[in-house]
């Protein structure tokens, strides 16, 4: 069983516009909304895939339609808004809601609890007020099974000091953490910083990874227009899949790579187009060894 942890869940609200003009009136089109956070998204990716995956975290008032055995909040989670046009997102996002040390504790014993079962663990997301800064080094140092963390800033830094087996940025996320401007130099100054492994999503670029040993880099085969923002998550997924069915690191990013690039088709965060999910993954070719 792959788990998830939402430490930031929030009720994820979608509007689609035929374009987005600051400071003017807008007629939305469709609006969307469920459950969600990166975790959750993550899950959702996983969940339509077949695979046996469980959601956790903390929560507050959200109805999750998966698999998942949360932690709950006494305050409601928060809110995101993201505005979908033909040249592609702007998201709003709440800081989440204050976590007591008492919610904190309990979640970290609920957890503790349901990663004997794992066969992976994945930590994804921000991180509410009130949680330590620390949280998802504590987390990782409790689990006897492969973790992929996605943070940014402060969260993720402290969790190198867990060495987690995968961690994995964006290109803005590694020059923040790391300085360089360079993906390949910023991903092996995280492994040296003591992440195992160091995946990076560069957009239309692809992903690039890096060990202690080697690294891989692997892109889509052209650009694709529509909603970006859960295409981070299903790469996250994607890695999770990998490690889960123990693929090489040539095939984990074929696979992440096509879940990604199949994201941006589906129109909300937390799934994929399933016709060009196959596609890719039929056609793309083996990763290729980095310089």
């Amino acid at each position: 069983m792959i788990l998830t942890v939402t430490l930031n869940a929030a009720l994820d609200i979608t509007y689609s516009v035929p374009s987005l003009v600051p400071g003017t009136t807008h007629r939305v089109r469709k609006v969307s909304q469920r459950a969600g956070g990166k975790g959750i998204n993550v899950a959702r990716v996983l969940h339509q895939l077949g695979l046996p995956v469980l959601a956790t975290g903390l929560a507050g008032g959200l109805a999750i339609d998966l698999p998942h055995s949360f932690a709950p909040l006494s305050a409601s989670s928060r809110r995101t808004v993201t505005v979908v046009d033909g040249g592609g997102a702007t998201l709003l996002n709440e800081p989440g809601p204050e976590v007591s040390s008492a919610e904190w504790l309990r979640f970290v014993d609920h957890f503790r609890i349901l990663a004997r079962e794992a066969t992976v663990v994945v930590l994804s997301g921000s991180l509410p007020p009130g949680v330590p800064l620390d949280a998802y080094a504590a987390l990782v140092s409790l689990v006897d099974c492969p973790t992929i963390v996605d943070a940014s800033g402060s969260a993720l830094s402290h969790a190198l000091a867990a060495r987690p087996d995968v961690v994995k940025p964006n290109a803005d996320e590694l020059l923040e953490v790391t300085g360089h401007r360079s993906p390949q130099a910023g991903a092996a100054a995280l492994v040296r910083s003591g992440a195992r492994a160091v995946v990076a999503s560069l957009g239309p670029e692809g992903l690039v990874a890096v060990t202690e040993s080697e690294s891989w880099q692997l892109a889509p085969p052209a650009f694709l227009a529509g909603n970006p923002t859960g295409a981070g998550d299903a790469c996250v997924a994607g890695i999770a899949a990998g490690l889960h069915s123990g693929a090489s690191w040539p095939s984990l990013l074929r696979e992440a790579v096509a879940l990604s690039a199949a994201a941006v088709l589906h129109p909300v965060a937390g799934g994929f187009d399933p016709s060009a999910y196959e596609q890719l993954h039929a056609t793309l070719p083996e990763a290729r060894k980095a310089l």
